[in-house]
């Protein structure tokens, strides 16, 4: 595997870790905190950077499900992290219990989007 396969890989990984930690730690505490939005965002440079990694490998994005999937999950990730931040800074405390369910949901097309991206990487990586 390449350097750069090796840091895109990584940084998927790193970010699929901080993104289940900070959603499921919000959601048992019930409420948002700083420290849930701080790992939204890291998580998702984490990936945005990942998966700039994986264009540049591939020769582009792919306009496969993968690809379509990706691309919404970025932009759903960014527009989740916006919306804790302004959820926090104008101290929504309806909207901060009710955040959990937004995150989940978040969680969940992210992690359907890994799924299909090692999917379609295995057969490659295994030679087939």
């Amino acid at each position: 595997m390449s350097p750069l396969t090796t840091a895109a890989v990584v940084g998927i990984l790193l970010a699929a870790t901080l993104y289940s930690v900070a959603v499921f730690a919000e959601r048992r505490a019930g409420i948002l905190r700083p420290w849930h939005l701080a790992v939204f965002w890291v998580g998702f440079v984490a990936d945005t950077t990942a998966t700039t990694m994986m264009s540049a490998i591939t020769g582009g994005i792919q306009m496969d499900i993968h690809g379509v999937l990706g691309a919404s999950a970025i932009l759903i990730m960014l527009v989740h992290s916006t919306w804790a931040t302004i959820v926090l800074l104008r101290k929504q405390e309806t909207a901060m219990r009710q955040f959990h369910k937004f995150s989940l949901a978040v969680w969940a097309l992210w992690m359907v989007t890994l799924v299909s991206g090692f999917a379609l990487a295995l057969p490659k990586v295994m030679g087939g």
